[in-house]
């Protein structure tokens, strides 16, 4: 198995497929990849439908997946507002490789040969995500499934799909990955939490109106109440819920909750309404996220990590990259330290997919890889 890949910000379409793709070969030793994975800007939306031809040309890889992206990442770099075509190229001996194509919200038809991993790329202005997950996860125990939400378009049909021969406008696309692969996956929601971890008491769909038996909306009052001025200004625009995924733990750390929104305070009822369906019983905590917390979570989740991949892929929300840390190639950097010399390809998208606690959800303000390795290379 081995595993290349590059970026370019040529602002020609023709000069940033040359310089990417003499890259990818060289990494490659010149072998005619099994799995070509692009990634491409709004800038170069002219030449949008005739890429996956000229990948081929100049690639010849079996199967191409892909799509339009806000800002793409390979070669170690991370390329926002500005051209980029990213290429993530990989010889998988052992391995088979099938393109998916989805047009509704159904689990693929892969039950003759159950995939180790699926590698899933949806349009979110056409096509239910959550749907397709939760069939996913019930169809296909034990797949690892991960990917992002094409990015770029601001409405239907604004965004491009790639899959082998053809560009799509809507739907999903994606790869399933079965044989001789393995694949580890690392999912950074980039949050601390704040206050205790509380039971919820009384609740309707996704409205929470009691906490320990306390309104909701006094307990996240006297939470405020207690916190550090720095922590208070971030209540205004980085307040979220955690919900906690495995309910047969006492107690709650790192990586043990679902990190989802808080999306107001209903003042009359003094109720909080968050980003997910809630139940009585549940427990959660709130949890507050800014640039030095997402670096600190992602560098814990990154240094326990101890497996030998020969590729990886990073989907990564459009809400991180500079914009979050003021510099770019923050993730990408911490990668190579942590992990190694390993290439890695993939692009910011409008939601990230990925596995927490064994079930796949779709996330925001994520960093989630998937770390590729032969099924017989264990992880320490």
């Amino acid at each position: 198995m081995r595993w290349s890949s590059a970026a370019s910000n040529a602002p020609r379409l023709e000069d940033a497929l040359r310089e990417a793709t003499a890259r990818v070969r060289e990494g490659l030793a010149g072998a005619t990849p099994d799995l070509l994975v692009a990634f491409v800007s709004p800038h170069h939306t002219a030449g949008w439908d005739t890429l996956p031809q000229r990948l081929h040309d100049a690639l010849g890889a079996r199967t191409l997946v892909g799509c339009s992206a806000g800002g793409v990442i390979g070669g170690r770099h991370e390329l926002e507002e500005e051209p980029g075509l990213s290429l993530t190229a990989a010889t998988l001996p052992g391995v088979r490789v099938r393109p998916v194509r989805l047009t509704e919200p159904a689990v693929p038809a892969l039950a003759d040969d159950p995939p180790a991993a699926l590698v899933l790329l949806p349009d979110a202005f056409t096509f239910d995500v959550d749907e397709c997950l939760r069939g996913i996860d019930a169809a296909l125990p034990g797949c690892v499934t991960l990917g992002g939400l094409a990015s770029g378009g601001r409405a239907p049909g604004g965004n491009i799909l790639l899959e082998t021969a053809a560009a799509h406008r809507a739907g999903a696309v994606g790869i399933a990955l079965s044989g001789d692969v393995a694949v580890d996956t690392i999912v950074a929601q980039g949050c601390r939490p704040i206050g205790d971890p509380m039971f919820v008491t009384r609740s309707e769909r996704n409205v929470i109106h009691e906490l320990d038996g306390r309104r909701a909306a006094v307990v996240l009052q006297d939470i405020f109440a207690r916190a550090s001025q720095e922590d208070k200004t971030l209540f205004r625009s980085s307040l979220f819920l955690g919900v906690v995924m495995r309910e047969d733990c006492q107690q709650y750390g790192h990586g043990d909750f679902l990190i989802r929104n808080v999306l107001g305070v209903d003042p009359r009822s003094a109720s909080i309404v968050v980003g997910t369906a809630v139940r009585d019983a549940m427990v959660v905590q709130f949890h507050l996220r800014d640039a030095r917390t997402s670096a600190e979570d992602l560098e814990a989740l990154l240094a326990r990590y101890h497996g030998q991949p020969a590729g990886a892929l990073l989907f990564s929300c459009l809400g991180r990259g500079r914009g979050l840390y003021g510099r770019a190639d923050h993730d990408t950097a911490l990668f190579a330290e942590r992990v190694g010399a390993v290439p890695l390809g993939g692009f910011f998208c409008n939601g990230e997919i990925g596995p927490i606690h064994g079930t796949t959800f779709l996330h925001g303000y994520t960093s989630a890889f998937g770390l590729f390795r032969p099924r017989g290379r264990p992880v320490s």
